[in-house]
């Protein structure tokens, strides 16, 4: 396998898509696909689907294309959820409360297995099978647990000091629901979740 920090990160946005059209396939029960029927379900030109696909290494085959099961497996094992990831969200309110019952998640290889907000109203409440902890003890728990991936789900004004705190704890990798770019360290890596600014950019083509 080739260097990670040398593949684009354009090229592993595009994994997590290749891996859900191939689960949609496997569903149906097909068990082989091609570079062009990928590209077609995806919108995406087949020979950067094999361009992608080649920082890896061979999947396919020419003239045969690839085995549906093979290469879901190849792609999980390549985005690391061959094995399931322990999430810490910080944040119950409306948006941490559905994150929390969203299956979604677990059936992806990921699952929330602690949650913190500073509200005394919320702390004691069970949220999905956790039950919403005092974030005063957030810092303990990431570093006895050892978690690296946390959810932010908290107001914008918050997120910041969350997020320090979270790193110094051992955070490697955030989701940031909050609408505020964050700064963190360049071995941190962050991924937006902004509903209002997609619809803002949707809108312009409207």
């Amino acid at each position: 396998m080739g260097n990670r920090s040398k593949i684009p990160d354009i090229v592993i946005g595009r994994l997590p898509i290749y891996l859900r059209a191939l689960t949609f396939m496997e569903a149906k029960g097909q068990e082989i696909t091609s570079s062009q029927e990928l590209g077609d379900k995806l919108g995406i030109s087949s020979a950067q689907i094999r361009k992608d696909l080649s920082h890896f290494g061979e999947f396919g085959k020419q003239g045969t294309g690839y085995h549906v099961d093979f290469l879901k497996q190849q792609l999980r094992r390549i985005l690391k959820i061959d094995c399931e990831w322990e999430i810490v969200m910080i944040g119950a309110g409306d948006l941490g409360r559905a994150l929390a019952h969203y299956g979604g998640l677990s059936e992806r290889g990921f699952r929330i297995t602690a949650i913190f907000d500073k509200d005394p109203a919320k702390q004691g409440q069970k949220l999905g099978a956790c039950v919403v902890q005092d974030t005063r003890h957030m810092a303990e728990v990431i570093k006895a647990k050892g978690y690296k991936i946390a959810a932010i789900v908290v107001p914008a004004s918050a997120a910041q000091a969350v997020v320090d705190i979270c790193i110094k704890a051992g955070i490697k990798a955030f989701l940031n629901y909050a609408p505020i770019t964050l700064s963190v360290p360049p071995d941190i890596h962050v991924q937006y979740i902004d509903p209002v600014a997609h619809l803002q950019r949707m809108t312009f083509y409207l």
